[in-house]
């Protein structure tokens, strides 16, 4: 057993509903969406958003799509005041959005609140007053009847104030605060009591939301409140069902979308989940969760760096780098078994001509949210093979063979090791340029060319060894092979390619030819790369790279014989 004082707590009670419809439902379309961002978020910044910062995530919030934003608490600010006068007197909100404004249920607040809306075309007026027991008994001192009494006055003056005002629609809205401390049969009556006195319709609907002020159990105990409220509020056709989740036990995410399962229409939130302690629920994650599961979002969310650099400037706070779908390191596998199965299934998908995107480790085509393949798979003490290959072919265009990239890797591991730490792809290039790319020492390919007198086909080789001006030759076969048997004769040992690829590597005016080869010298295996325009002299100088690479490992005991005699040029030894 633990030291921790476990005793101190006591366990959520659940909802007694054994015909939960719940989990059997299946999310097919997005809920409404409002964005708390402005007011919620914004009072939970150690630097509040100033009138630039807060113009700024306003016009981005209308790109994305919302139609209905929190902009402010007007009476609790001069600052939330102004800006919500502003965005009206300057007529910058468009004739499809419609702008909210919160208050607590207080006679000079509400006041004040509606100060603040007078002149615009529509705007919703969302009144609170928390009706927890835990508040009840510490914060209120006040029984049941006496919170019901602070939210039927607050609502009668809310209704009489839209009454003055027939230039804007007001549409209302009302939360039990702290609805999830609250007892059902409670969060129902006070409800129902508010609807009583503003007399909504199937026409003119009311807004009933139901916040997680502080998330108090698991995103299933939620959906049965939430569930419970859903058949059992009074006139459902008249009210709109909201959820506002916050984040305190790191759930709120899957409680938003339980709720929606159970019954819930609208879902209030911010970007990437800021707000009070562990923040809101993040309207980011939930749209793009929908979207994985083939849900328009309605929310545009193609370019998810240009949001976070504005979510990070307004609300002066950094998102995570483990962010869902937004951070750094998201699309991103150092581990060398998920980046070989990432590289499978780009090239599955790319053969397969699918326009389903199934890619393990991705959930998304990171391009839909404007992220680029380019970092989808980095490299580290943990990287493999895979991970290695596919660096070098979508940044360099070298499309390795197996063999190579598991002993490459290799290579580029005791970096990693050595480093601790990650190996930048420009490195991982010079560790295999300098190990296995056009190595010329001792031997180098200088030219080479082919003749053939009937069925006779001669190689001439020019090529240098140890600096030395040699001339090589060989009869019949191809280039390779008869360098091959060339060099094994000059060197005194047994050689044979075991294994060869090649492909173009870049395009146009830059474009060469690429060739790898396995080569068996003394009966061990020496890779080696050659580069050229010419794809015969790329194969060539593939040869003399694993020739010499092996040389250098002292594999093979492969040791060349200095020549008697300088070869005139196009000449050959005698050993022709």
């Amino acid at each position: 057993m633990s030291t921790m004082p476990v005793h101190k707590y006591k366990p959520f009670q659940p909802i007694h509903l054994p015909d939960r419809r719940w989990p059997s439902r299946v999310v097919e379309r997005a809920p409404r969406w409002c964005s708390v961002d402005l007011r919620d978020g914004n009072q939970a910044l150690v630097e509040p958003m100033g009138p630039e910062r807060k113009l700024r995530m306003w016009r981005e919030l209308l790109r994305m799509g919302f139609k209905e934003v929190e902009v402010g608490f007007p009476s609790a600010s001069q600052p939330d005041f102004d800006f919500v006068r502003r965005i009206i007197d300057q007529q910058l909100i468009p004739d499809d959005v419609t702008i909210q404004v919160l208050t607590q249920a207080r006679p000079e607040l509400i006041e004040r609140t509606f100060e603040a809306i007078r002149g615009a075309r529509r705007a919703v007026v969302h009144l609170y007053n928390s009706t927890s027991t835990l508040q009840r008994r510490v914060v209120f001192g006040l029984d049941r009847a006496g919170i019901v009494e602070i939210a039927v006055r607050g609502a009668r003056l809310v209704k009489a104030l839209a009454g003055r005002m027939p230039e804007t629609e007001v549409v209302l809205e009302y939360s039990p605060e702290s609805f999830t401390g609250t007892e059902l049969d409670f969060a129902k009556e006070i409800c129902e009591a508010v609807m009583d006195v503003w007399g909504p319709t199937p026409e003119r609907q009311m807004i009933v939301n139901l916040p997680a002020t502080v998330e108090m159990a698991t995103p299933n105990v939620y959906a049965d409140q939430i569930e419970w409220m859903h058949r059992n509020l009074k006139q459902r056709d008249c009210i709109v069902l909201s959820v506002h989740p916050h984040n305190d036990r790191g759930t709120a995410v899957a409680a938003a979308e339980l709720a929606v399962m159970a019954g819930a229409d609208r879902v209030e939130g911010t970007l990437f989940g800021n707000g009070e302690r562990t923040g809101n629920v993040d309207l980011i994650t939930l749209a793009l969760n929908l979207l994985s599961q083939g849900v328009d979002p309605e929310l545009e969310i193609r370019d998810i760096e240009a949001l976070k650099e504005m979510a990070e400037h307004c609300n002066r706070l950094p998102v995570h780098p483990r962010h869902p779908y937004a951070g750094e390191l998201v699309y991103t596998a150092f581990s060398g078994s998920h980046q070989d199965a990432i590289k499978k299934g780009w090239q599955a998908l790319r053969e397969g001509g699918s326009a389903l995107w199934e890619v393990p480790y991705l959930p998304i085509d990171p391009q839909d949210v404007g992220r680029s393949y380019e970092a989808v798979i980095r490299v580290n003490s943990q990287s493999g093979k895979s991970g290695v290959a596919y660096v070098l072919e979508q940044d360099y265009g070298y499309a390795l063979p197996k063999g190579l990239a598991v002993e490459l890797s290799q290579a580029v591991q005791r970096e990693a090791e050595r480093t601790e730490g990650e190996v930048p792809k420009a490195e991982i290039l010079a560790i295999f340029e300098r190990e296995y790319v056009n190595q010329g020492a001792p031997v180098r390919v200088v030219g080479y060319r082919s003749t053939s007198e009937g069925a006779d086909e001669r190689h001439e080789f020019q090529v240098e060894i140890d600096g030395e001006a040699r001339a090589l030759g060989a009869r019949g076969g191809g280039p390779i092979d008869a360098f091959a048997r060339a060099l094994s004769r000059e060197a005194g040992v047994a050689l044979a390619v075991e294994d060869y690829a090649e492909h173009a590597r870049g395009s146009g005016a830059s474009a060469e030819a690429a060739a790898y080869v396995a080569v068996s010298i003394g009966g061990e295996r020496s890779f080696g790369v050659g580069t050229h325009r010419s794809i015969v002299m790329a194969s060539l100088a593939a040869v003399a790279c694993a020739v010499n690479r092996a040389q250098r490992a002292g594999s093979g005991r492969a040791r060349f014989r200095r020549s008697e005699r300088r070869a005139s040029p196009g000449g050959l030894p005698s050993s022709m």
